[in-house]
């Protein structure tokens, strides 16, 4: 089993307002939610988001998408030290036996597509102990981290982040046909942009 972790404990502080919360037309979806329908319906069946412990509307949304998908609210109480301590969050509330890995990705990605989880999937294995989606030869998310890289990103640098490992371990790179594996969503512009293409 390899569940996915996806990050939503960010101040959002160039958006101005919870970037994991925010809509696309047409259907209105959130951001969050985009994420957890496009990892299930690649194939992992757990999925973990990890939010800040007072995120009361994060966490409503969670509830409410648990009605569509196996997916659960995790606590961050040092979300502050950055987006490795929510990585590692994630990680020890997925690490049980049976599991291989975990699948990272971020909340404000909301555009990745089902067959780019399928891809990384199916491209995973003890020999790959890391594997990336790519585009247009770019580095972009999802991230697998396999079992034996669990020890190596609860000791990483948190300045550096999980790049530490990656950056001193074997990738696998994953050329995918999506574009959404590199677009973050970061700024108000960024958003607008991205409204107006989705919008029919």
């Amino acid at each position: 089993m390899i569940p996915a972790v996806i990050l939503a404990a960010g101040r959002s502080t160039r958006m101005g307002r919870p970037k994991a919360l925010l809509t696309l037309p047409p259907d209105g979806a959130t951001f969050v939610a985009r994420v957890v329908l496009a990892v299930r319906d690649g194939g992992v069946p757990d999925a973990l988001v990890v939010g800040r412990p007072d995120d009361r509307p994060l966490r409503d949304e969670i509830d409410r998408l648990a009605a569509v998908a196996r997916v659960q609210f995790i606590e961050n109480r040092r979300a502050d030290a950055g987006q490795l301590s929510s990585v590692i969050a994630g990680l020890n509330a997925a690490d049980r036996p049976g599991v291989r890995g975990i699948l990272v990705a971020p909340a404000d990605q909301p555009l990745i597509r089902p067959a780019t989880i399928a891809a990384l999937l199916a491209a995973f294995s003890p020999a790959t102990p890391i594997v990336r989606a790519t585009h247009a030869g770019r580095h972009g998310h999802p991230v697998i981290f396999g079992r034996t890289m669990f020890d190596a990103l609860r000791a990483a640098d948190p300045d550096c982040g999980a790049r530490a490992v990656v950056r001193t371990h074997p990738v696998l790179d994953v050329e995918v046909d999506d574009p959404g594996v590199l677009k973050d969503i970061d700024t108000p512009g960024d958003y607008e942009r991205l409204v107006s293409d989705s919008e029919p």
